[in-house]
């Protein structure tokens, strides 16, 4: 049997949790978050060709390396 890898910081308990959380969200709670999360001041969300996503992904890692 193939054992599951987690991202640093994650374990199976928080992955459960997460999952429980969003099971139990109505679709109005669901809207109002995602609605939140678009008001973000820090962030965006933006479609990108797919041909240009390595090149984006360059760009943040570097940015995040300093």
């Amino acid at each position: 049997m193939k054992q599951t890898r987690f991202p640093k910081g994650w374990n199976g308990e928080r992955v459960r949790r997460v999952l429980e959380h969003y099971e139990a969200q109505s679709d109005e709670e669901a809207t109002a978050e995602d609605d939140v999360a678009y008001e973000s001041t820090t962030h965006t969300a933006m479609e990108i060709p797919v041909d240009l996503v390595p090149q984006v992904r360059e760009l943040l890692a570097k940015r995040r390396a300093g």
